[in-house]
């Protein structure tokens, strides 16, 4: 998990905050049975290792892949190509990505060149603002399960309203920024990974300051809270499964046939897996959830705009390898 356990410690969970009964019902284990860690000088700061059900992981990639990206919810594929051509994403995939050899040469299919999708508060790329008029509905599923992750850490009432997901590569990087646009910084910034495994750092309050590494696996989860909400991270590297395997062992479990009442998760088709499974053998997806507004706060009046964000460029948020060498120009 860290690459210096020294200053790990186990850190407390609300357990009486989220029954069993929600738990299941998010895909998630019991809270009195996961673990989670602090680490010394980042206060606010929890890490949780995989608290998911056996075969859970699969509804957060297959929706992330399959349902997420569909309008009226924004990608970066909506930068340079017509809406009609954005509608699908998956069915124009699915057959391409199942037939997918290991040559790296073979031409990528659209859910390949994927590389962030946002949701619920869209965010003015050009402004560096969430306003009220740029909003498309928040995915109810994952809603509630930020939610009891959120009542597990502490903060009951947390409210999903804005989500960023990235899709990496192994040439893939998220370069150092602070996640501050957010009208209210007392609610924590929650962050799933699912695939592959990254390379994490955790700055400080400055972009100076000398960042603590650590590794990210499918299925964890990290919050930033309090102290840590406002502090500077980045992903320098996509790093393969270490078990060795195509697929972390945890994407390998199949989901029992039996679902509790009024569960979010929902079975996979072997169709659809097999997809999705192909995807992630080179590839990780991460959700980041936020609360935008505080309970009752509303957006600040905007003169002279009306309230339509931007779509962020390709390389202002997620960045890559040649990214780096050679980044397109912004798009206004």
């Amino acid at each position: 998990m860290f690459y210096n356990d020294e200053a790990v410690f186990r850190s407390q969970l609300s357990i009486s905050s989220v029954s069993d009964q929600d738990a299941y019902r998010a895909g998630l284990q019991p809270v009195s049975q996961w673990k989670a860690y602090g680490l010394s000088g980042y206060p606010g700061f929890i890490f949780i290792p995989n608290p998911f059900l056996p075969g859970c992981q699969r509804h957060w990639v297959k929706q992330c892949l399959k349902l997420y990206p569909e309008k009226p919810n924004v990608c970066n594929l909506d930068l340079h190509m017509a809406p009609e051509k954005t509608t699908d994403l998956w069915g124009q995939s699915k057959e391409q990505l199942r037939r997918k050899g290991s040559s790296k040469w073979e031409p990528r299919s659209l859910l390949e060149k994927l590389r962030w999708v946002t949701l619920g508060y869209h965010y003015n790329w050009d402004t560096k603002k969430y306003s009220a008029n740029h909003h498309t509905p928040f995915p109810s599923d994952l809603a509630f399960l930020s939610e009891q992750v959120a009542a597990a850490c502490g903060f009951r009432g947390f409210q999903a309203q804005a989500g960023i997901l990235n899709y990496y590569h192994f040439d893939s990087s998220l370069g150092i920024h602070v996640d501050e646009s957010e009208l209210d910084h007392s609610r924590p910034l929650l962050s799933f990974s699912f695939g592959q495994s990254s390379i994490f750092l955790l700055g400080g309050l400055k972009r100076e300051e000398a960042p603590t590494a650590m590794f990210m696996h499918s299925g964890d989860i990290m919050v930033m809270s309090g102290f840590s909400r406002l502090l500077y991270h980045a992903v320098p590297r996509v790093l393969p499964n270490p078990e060795g395997t195509a697929l972390p062992s945890c994407l390998s479990q199949a989901l029992s046939s039996d679902l509790p009442a009024g569960s979010v998760i929902e079975h996979s088709s072997d169709e659809d897996w097999q997809v999705c499974a192909k995807y992630l053998q080179s590839s990780r997806i991460n959700m980041t959830i936020r609360q935008v507004l505080a309970e009752g706060q509303k957006f600040p009046e905007e003169s002279g705009t009306n309230g339509k964000g931007q779509a962020p460029s390709e390389d202002s948020y997620h960045e890559n390898s040649k990214a780096k060498r050679h980044k397109p120009n912004r798009v206004s």
